[in-house]
């Protein structure tokens, strides 16, 4: 099976964690979320829009946000042979995607980015492998590099650590050891939430988004004249 596809597997039954810093599966949800708008989400940090690789191998921006829309950003590797946060963050952004894509309001407003961090391995054919399994049913793309020296400033800026495991003879292993991250990030590049394994769920980042939404809806209503 190609790792692609042992990802995706990985979605139904996750094996034990390994080499994430992450819980097996994700906390249960509080009973209730906040109702969107009812709270603020102040900018955390700020990224730039970098230039990546899309599916075809062609240059692209990471982001390539409009005003009025946010992006939900993750870093995986399609690689990941455990239970840990790749398998995860895909399950979760998946049913994030078929809300949004149902959901007049987000459609269109809402984008996903998932983005591997090791580009070596995660060619653009692999990352168009990964979008097929996924089957998007809205903009959700699927970003990697020219090789880890493209990448690694990307990583930086959003802090997202990936740092390679050796055995005992110092030789690569070939696994990354990440924490699991999501990024919510508004139009103007400030990273709006970030969401570990423990608090990662589609619920949560769509009340999110809608918040920070709403708050650009209504900053543009007090710009009009």
């Amino acid at each position: 099976m190609r790792a692609g596809a042992a990802l995706v597997a990985l979605l139904v039954a996750a094996g034990p964690a390994g080499a994430h810093e992450a819980p097996r599966s994700p906390a249960p949800l509080a009973p209730a979320l906040p109702a969107p708008g009812s709270y603020e989400l102040p900018t955390i940090a700020r990224v730039s829009d970098a230039s990546v690789l899309d599916e075809a191998g062609a240059p692209a921006a990471l982001l390539d946000l409009a005003p009025g829309q946010v992006a939900v950003v993750s870093f995986v590797y399609t690689h990941c042979a455990d239970g840990g946060g790749c398998p995860l963050a895909l399950a979760t952004l998946q049913r994030l995607d078929r809300a949004v894509a149902a959901d007049p309001e987000l459609r269109g407003r809402v984008r996903l980015v998932t983005v591997s961090f090791d580009p070596a391995r995660d060619t653009p054919s692999v990352m168009r492998d990964l979008r097929e399994r996924m089957r998007p049913a809205g903009d959700w793309r699927f970003r990697t590099a020219a090789d880890a020296g493209a990448i690694k400033p990307v990583l930086a800026a959003f802090g997202q650590d990936a740092l390679p495991l050796v055995d005992a003879r110092g030789r690569g292993t070939g696994v990354l050891r990440h924490l699991l991250k999501v990024f919510l990030v508004d139009a103007r590049g400030g990273v709006r939430n970030i969401y570990s394994a423990d608090f990662l769920s589609a619920e949560l980042l769509a009340v999110d988004a809608r918040t920070v939404l709403l708050e650009s809806r209504s900053a543009a209503a007090g710009a009009a004249p």
